[in-house]
């Protein structure tokens, strides 16, 4: 119950506190490319439960029929405004809408594609998706983009089991940690 209420008070706040750069990064997507501001996706929330993830939409239109569902360095799938929105990890802030709606949680597991699905055992997946899939997770605050498939099903798992509001604090100034100093990478 506390971790909801800390993920209304600061979705809450942030989408007000932010709204401007929210008006600037659209304006950018707009100038920089053809194609819808947001991207949306169908994700694995809790307990399995689909739903409907918000980004900034920092590739080109209908990407995931182009290629893969993740990236690689240099993916010609991803715009100019784009690099600089995954860099600093602006294309997550629609996020805090999935936050406040209730879909998701400030800190989590990275929400998967049903596709990842494969990467865990019957179990593993239980547990992984037994909490609200997050923004930031332990995975990114400590490795960011550098963690392996394996290292990131793990550090989840691991999530999963350390679980607590004070955990989340914990990572979520490692998280702007890793983006301040490490350039989103």
């Amino acid at each position: 119950m506390f971790k909801r209420l800390f993920d209304i008070a600061v979705s809450g706040a942030a989408l007000v506190l932010l709204a401007p750069v929210f008006c600037l990064i659209a304006l950018l997507i707009k100038l920089d490319s053809r194609g819808p501001v947001f991207f949306r996706q169908t994700r694995v929330g809790r307990f399995g439960a689909p739903f409907r993830i918000f980004k900034f939409r920092s590739m080109v239109p209908d990407a995931p029929k182009i290629g893969p569902y993740f990236t690689s360095d240099n993916d010609p799938r991803i715009t100019r405004v784009g690099r600089l929105l995954r860099k600093t990890s602006l294309d997550e802030l629609p996020q805090l809408l999935n936050v406040l709606l209730g879909d998701m949680s400030i800190v989590g597991p990275r929400p998967n594609v049903f596709e990842q699905r494969s990467q865990y055992t019957g179990e593993e997946w239980e547990l992984r998706n037994s909490v609200q899939p997050g923004i930031t997770g332990l995975a990114q605050a400590t490795k960011r983009s550098a963690a392996t498939v394996e290292e990131r099903n793990t550090l989840d798992l691991e999530y999963v089991q350390r679980s607590s509001l004070w955990f989340d604090v914990r990572l979520i100034l490692l998280t702007v940690r890793q983006v301040v100093f490490t350039g989103g990478n």
